[in-house]
C-alpha cells in the first residue's frame, strides 16, 4: 500500500483510477503500469472491495509478472492469511530485483511469525552498511514495521537510533510509539506539537482524538474528531472515532448516525454493522439490532476477528427475544473460529442459566473449568455469571471461597463481590470490599460500581462518599 494514504485522494491517483474503472466498465482493458494497478488493488483492498482488488492485481501480473509491486501485494496478502510459505516464495522472487524490499518483507514474515529476534538480527545486519539519509530512512521504515505489528518496545528501541528527533516524520513515529506504550500524556504532547506545525492534518487530529479517548477526555476526543471531519468530511477514521466517542458518552442516537455514515463508506466492513447493532440493542431495539448483526455476518470473511463477537451479540439478542435455541446455535458457530473458546463456553452456560437450565449450565461450567486447568480468572467469570443471574447467596459464598484460595495479590473481581454484598444488604462487607476494589483495581471498580457514584468521581473517593451517603 502507498506509504501515505493521502495518495488515494490525490488528483494523480483519481485520474488513474478513473481511467481504469472506465476501461473495466467498457470491457476493454487499457494497458497500465503494473505498479499503478497495484496501487488500485491496494485502494480496493483498503476499502474491503476484495473482488475488485483481485481483478486489478491479476491484470498487473498479466501485464508484468516480474514487477515488484504485484509481487509485494501477493506476498502481503499471503501474510494476512498466515501463509508464510507463499510469502517466503515471493521474497525469493523479489530479492534479485530489490534487495531492500526483500529485507523488509523477510523481516515482516519473521515478525508475523512472532520471531522478533530473527527479524531484528536481519534488520540490524542490513543497517550496518547504511549511512546518512539512507540510514535514517531505513530506521523509520523499521519503526513503521514494528508499529504495524504492535511491537511498541522494539519500535521505541529503533527510533532512538535517529539523531534528528525534531523532524515531523520522526516526531509522528515517536508519538505513535508512545501511544502504543501507554504513555498517553507524552503522546498527546507530541501530537499537539505536530498540530501546531500542521493544523490542517486530519490524521494528526484523528491521532489526538485517539489519545484523548484513551485518557477518558471524551469531550476533547469529540472536538478533535470534529476538527478532522471539518478538514476532510469523508475521513472514515474520524467518523468512526466520533461515533465511538458519542457512544461512550451515552449519546446513542448521534453515535448510531455516525456509525451508519461509516458503513455507507465501508459497506463491506462488518465492524460498522456490529457497532450499529450495539447502539440499537442499547436503545432496546433488539430486532433492529439483530438485523444489523445478520448483515455483519453476511459481509464478514470467515476469518474475521469480529465474528466471535458478532455471534456472541446475536446469541444475546436471540435470547432476549425468547429464542434460546437460536442463541445456543450462535454460540456453537464460534466453535470453529479462532477465538477464546473457554469464554464462548462460559457465555453459552450463562445463556442456559438465564433460561433456568441450571444443570446444563453447571455441566458446561465444570468442563470449562477442567479444560482451563482451574484457571482462577475462568472460575471468577463463572461466579460472576451466577451473580448476574441473581444467584446472590450462591455467588457470595463462591466469591468468599474463591478469595480464600487465590494468591493475595490477585486483584480482579472485588468490585463484583462488593456489588453482591450490596445486593444482599451486607453493608459492612460492601464497604470493606468497595475499599479493597478501589485500592487494588480502580478501573474495575469504576466499570462495575460507577453507577452508585457521581460520574466525575475518582474511584479513590468512592469509599469516603459511601460512608457519608449510606442510603444512596
Amino acid at each position: 500500500m502507498p506509504e501515505d494514504l493521502d495518495y488515494f485522494k490525490s488528483e494523480d491517483f483519481k485520474e488513474i483510477l478513473r481511467q481504469y474503472e472506465e476501461s473495466v466498465k467498457s470491457g476493454e482493458h487499457i494497458y497500465m503500469d503494473a505498479d499503478d494497478l497495484t496501487d488500485i488493488a491496494d485502494y480496493y483492498r483498503f476499502y474491503n472491495r476484495l473482488d475488485e482488488a483481485e481483478e486489478a492485481i491479476s491484470l498487473a501480473i498479466e501485464y508484468n509478472p516480474e514487477a515488484i509491486g504485484p509481487m509485494l501485494y501477493k506476498a502481503r496478502k499471503a501474510l494476512d492469511a498466515n501463509d508464510f510459505k507463499t510469502a517466503e516464495e515471493y521474497v525469493d522472487k523479489v530479492n534479485p530485483l530489490d534487495s531492500i524490499e526483500a529485507v523488509y518483507l523477510r523481516a515482516e514474515i519473521f515478525v508475523a511469525k512472532k520471531d522478533i529476534n530473527s527479524a531484528d538480527n536481519l534488520l540490524l545486519e542490513y543497517l550496518k552498511d547504511l549511512s546518512g539519509e539512507e540510514y535514517a530512512d531505513f530506521v523509520k521504515s523499521v519503526v513503521d514495521l514494528y508499529l504495524d505489528y504492535n511491537q511498541f518496545s522494539k519500535a521505541f528501541e529503533w527510533i532512538t537510533r535517529i539523531a534528528d528527533t525534531n523532524s515531523l516524520g520522526v516526531k509522528e513515529l515517536m508519538a505513535r510509539t508512545l501511544f502504543g506504550l501507554g504513555k498517553f500524556k507524552d503522546s498527546e504532547k507530541l501530537f499537539n506539537e505536530l498540530l501546531d506545525k500542521n493544523p490542517y492534518s486530519a490524521n494528526y487530529w484523528n491521532a489526538l482524538a485517539g489519545v484523548q479517548y484513551m485518557t477518558e477526555d471524551y469531550s476533547g476526543a469529540l472536538t478533535s474528531s470534529e476538527y478532522a471531519i471539518a478538514i476532510d468530511p469523508e475521513n472514515a477514521e474520524a467518523i468512526l472515532l466520533k461515533a465511538s466517542t458519542l457512544f461512550t458518552m451515552g449519546n446513542l442516537d448521534e453515535a448510531l448516525k455516525y456509525f451508519q455514515k461509516y458503513s455507507e463508506k465501508f459497506p463491506n466492513d462488518e465492524s460498522g454493522y456490529l457497532h450499529q447493532a450495539t447502539c440499537l440493542i442499547n436503545k432496546h431495539l433488539v430486532k433492529e439490532g439483530l438485523e444489523k448483526l445478520k448483515k455483519a455476518v453476511s459481509v464478514a470473511a470467515i476469518d474475521s476477528v469480529f465474528l466471535p463477537n458478532i455471534y456472541q451479540e446475536m446469541a444475546f439478542a436471540y435470547n432476549t427475544l425468547g429464542q434460546m435455541d437460536k442463541a445456543i446455535w450462535c454460540m456453537d458457530m464460534t466453535d470453529q473460529l479462532d477465538c477464546n473458546h473457554l469464554l464462548m463456553d462460559i457465555t453459552k452456560g450463562h445463556i442456559l442459566l438465564m433460561n433456568n437450565k441450571d444443570e446444563e449450565a453447571k455441566a458446561i461450567f465444570a468442563k470449562v473449568l477442567k479444560d482451563s486447568g482451574n484457571n482462577p480468572r475462568v472460575k471468577l467469570r463463572i461466579i460472576i455469571s451466577y451473580h448476574d443471574n441473581k444467584f446472590f447467596e450462591s455467588a457470595y459464598n463462591a466469591y468468599i471461597d474463591f478469595y480464600n484460595t487465590v494468591d493475595k495479590d490477585f486483584n480482579e473481581g472485588y468490585a463484583y463481590l462488593a456489588l453482591c454484598c450490596n445486593e444482599l444488604k451486607k453493608n459492612d462487607e460492601f464497604l470493606y470490599y468497595l475499599k479493597k476494589a478501589c485500592d487494588c483495581n480502580p478501573e474495575e471498580a469504576k466499570a462495575v460500581l460507577g453507577d452508585f457514584f457521581p460520574d466525575d468521581m475518582n474511584p479513590k473517593d468512592y469509599y469516603e462518599y459511601a460512608l457519608k451517603h449510606p442510603d444512596d
